[in-house]
């Protein structure tokens, strides 16, 4: 299993940019595909998350309203759109699959937003 995120750079505040996480999964349509971040001397906190269907999402309250995930069972590849970016959103953001016992992560691609 490997997921591999991209998408990460430098933005300004207010701009956007579209995470991408590209698996490399058996059966991905059965995994709940989720997106985390770690911030520098901060815990990882979850950000969103889709259902295996792709119906079902959630979101943190720091992100709602400006963060979209979505996800394409044909490419196995999740996404996390993110719209008006603010300083506070500056982390590394990593890619989760779960699906039973089954618990995978991505390096992680940072995003840095700074004028």
């Amino acid at each position: 299993v490997q997921l591999v995120e991209s998408g990460g750079g430098l933005v300004q505040p207010g701009g956007s940019l579209r995470l991408s996480c590209a698996a490399s999964i058996f059966a991905f349509s059965r995994y709940r595909m989720s997106w985390y971040r770690q911030a520098p001397g901060k815990e990882r906190e979850l950000v969103a998350t889709i259902a295996s269907a792709g119906g079902t999402t959630n979101y943190a309250d720091s992100v709602k309203g400006r963060f979209t995930i979505s996800r394409d069972n044909v490419k196995k590849t999740a996404y996390l759109q993110m719209n008006s970016l603010k300083p506070e959103d500056t982390a590394r953001y990593y890619c989760n699959a779960q699906y039973n016992f089954l618990n995978e992560w991505g390096q992680g691609t940072q995003v840095t937003v700074s004028s």
